[in-house]
């Protein structure tokens, strides 16, 4: 007869689960036999829990299927929050096993005993605990639907003992529902937008994640209102390529003429975005266009709030919206944004070759020169945000990953490793810092027992550089954010993995070269400055005088990699109504 541990697979396999994600432990041995002994998934053995709910994380991203990662009873399962929140904040569909000790000991203090069921709460949509065979597989069920309708975490406890009894009745087939239905917005929302649109002389786009199927509305409405278009970081990679109008991204990690052009515009329509830096938006004149309601308005005050997915409500909009005539503002905005280009990019062309440590910016440049057409690249958090930012270029078929909400450290190489999983005919890049690599450095074990593919190009400047920033902008000198250099292409070796350290900026590319086109995973180390630092394209007095109190630290404003070709292009043929 089937157990309970049976059904539970059985029904991940009906939603299209392959694999799941983590570290065998006595709890789990009933779910862990029943993957054993069932064909077309397979068991990921990780080397930290943490990392296989990152992978998963990634690997749903990827797919836009349910990803599973699993953690045993007690310290097992608490490894897998930070993974978790990350995948919740990111809204990837996954679905976490966190198993418990016996069932006939919870609450006497027991060995290992945690509560799955109060931790994960604030990390999921739905955090339940299965207690009886009665309860499966719809209890299960019901978890996957909540990660695959509302896009996030699902949270299952249960006990080893109850994986380990014989299921009660047969799990019975079910359709899940993947494919969501699209937010059309109410008339009177979409009038009031039409006439605030066309009222206004000035407009300015801001767009996020949420512009993802949405790319030709949104170059369509910037024609039709000639208006710049900027973007946060998540709505990088959907919105600036193959874009006449790109200013740039605001915020933190920002560059070019984003925030100058949404301060002066008459009208913000933020597209898609829950961006989160407040100070950098004009806090008026703003409408915001979400599927979600719950986003509306939480950032900056609303003149209107739209309900609706961007793409269909631009599309219902653009009938009544009248084409402008006045292209002095975009035509403004794009000589600012050039120029303010202009004024960076030489921060990494001068004297390259001769420039030890080797500046990352250059690094990055030649990583988006060499990497696939269709390559994925997994960012680590800190100053590799910056370089991914600003030097790889999107195209509509590259994807860029981080931890870009939860912001933890250490994300790279276990995203990247459940994004090859995902995607197992792509290139997939880890863009890691030596930070967060050596947090979670034994992944490169899961790397090479595995044999992933995955290519991983370390930023190795033996510091927490965007800790040191943080520190020099509050006027504090940097304290404990360097440490001793390591030598990760040898760790790599000693792990079986082929690998190779770069000291001299004149053999970067044909390292890299070497490193991309190597049909098993790769590790690169590259020896980068530590004092290539980024500042924000709009800084407070305070913060300037901040800097000025580190003194003795050089700062750079860092490069824009091809952006700047690509802004001298846009000037050169400025869209015409």
């Amino acid at each position: 007869m089937a157990t309970v541990a049976d059904q539970f697979i059985e029904v991940l396999r009906q939603a299209g689960v392959r694999r799941v994600y983590g570290v065998v432990g006595d709890s789990l041995n009933p779910v862990v036999d029943a993957v054993r002994r069932t064909d077309g998934i397979e068991w990921v053995h990780v080397r930290n829990e943490e990392a296989g709910a990152f992978a998963a994380a990634a690997e749903a991203q990827t797919t836009g299927r349910l990803a599973v990662c699993a953690g045993s009873c007690g310290p097992g399962n608490t490894h897998l929050i930070q993974g978790l929140y990350d995948a919740h904040r990111s809204g990837a569909p996954v679905l976490a096993l966190a198993s418990q000790i016996p069932s006939v000991q919870i609450g006497s203090g027991y060995f290992q005993e945690t509560h799955p069921e109060r931790l994960f709460v604030e990390c999921s949509h739905y955090c339940e605990t299965i207690v009886t065979p009665e309860q499966m597989p719809r209890i299960l069920r019901t978890a996957i639907q909540h990660a695959l309708g509302h896009g996030g975490v699902a949270v299952l406890t249960m006990p080893g003992d109850t994986a380990g009894r014989d299921a009660v009745a047969p799990a019975g087939e079910h359709d899940f529902l993947v494919t969501k239905g699209i937010v059309r917005p109410p008339p009177d929302q979409v009038a009031q937008l039409a006439g605030a649109l066309n009222r206004a002389r000035r407009v300015m786009l801001f767009c996020g994640s949420g512009v993802k199927d949405a790319h030709a509305e949104v170059m369509e409405l910037a024609h039709r209102l000639l208006s710049p278009v900027g973007h946060a970081l998540r709505g990088k990679e959907w919105i600036q390529y193959d874009n006449p109008f790109d200013v740039g991204m605001s915020g933190l990690l920002g560059y070019g003429a984003c925030y100058e052009a949404m301060q002066a515009a008459d009208l913000v329509l933020l597209l898609g975005t829950d961006f989160p830096y407040d100070p950098f938006l004009p806090g008026k004149n703003t409408i915001q266009v979400d599927d979600d309601p719950a986003k509306l308005g939480r950032r900056t005050p609303l003149d209107l709030a739209v309900h609706g997915d961007v793409g269909e409500t631009l599309r219902l909009v653009m009938e009544q919206v009248e084409q402008k005539q006045d292209q002095s503002y975009l035509d403004d905005m794009l000589h600012r944004h050039t120029r303010a280009l202009e004024n960076v990019v030489s921060a990494y062309t001068r004297d390259i070759e001769k420039h030890i440590p080797i500046h990352p910016e250059y690094v990055a440049s030649v990583l988006d020169d060499l990497a696939a057409d269709d390559a994925i690249f997994t960012v680590d958090t800190g100053m590799c945000n910056v370089w991914a930012a600003r030097y790889l270029t999107p195209n509509g078929r590259r994807r860029v990953m981080g931890s870009f909400v939860h912001g933890s450290m250490a994300n790279a190489l276990p995203h990247a490793i459940g994004a090859q999983y995902g995607a197992p005919g792509r290139q997939v890049v880890s863009l890691s810092g030596d930070g967060g690599l050596g947090m979670l450095l034994g992944e490169l074990l899961t790397v090479r027992l595995h044999r992933v593919p995955v290519k991983i190009i370390v930023f190795n400047n033996a510091s927490l550089g965007m800790v040191r920033l943080e520190m020099m902008v509050d006027g504090f000198p940097a304290f404990e954010t360097d440490h001793e250099p390591v030598d990760f292409a040898a760790v790599a070796a000693a792990m079986g993995i082929e690998s190779a350290r770069v000291e001299r900026p004149s053999d970067v590319r044909t390292l890299m070269e070497r490193a991309l086109a190597s049909p098993g995973p790769y590790l690169l180390d590259i020896v980068t400055d530590p004092n290539a630092l980024s500042i924000p394209p709009h800084i407070t007095p305070q913060q300037v005088k901040g800097f000025a109190l580190s003194a003795g630290k050089t700062v750079l404003t860092g490069g824009v990699g091809r952006m700047l070709d690509l802004a001298r292009s846009n000037l050169r043929n400025i869209p015409r109504p």
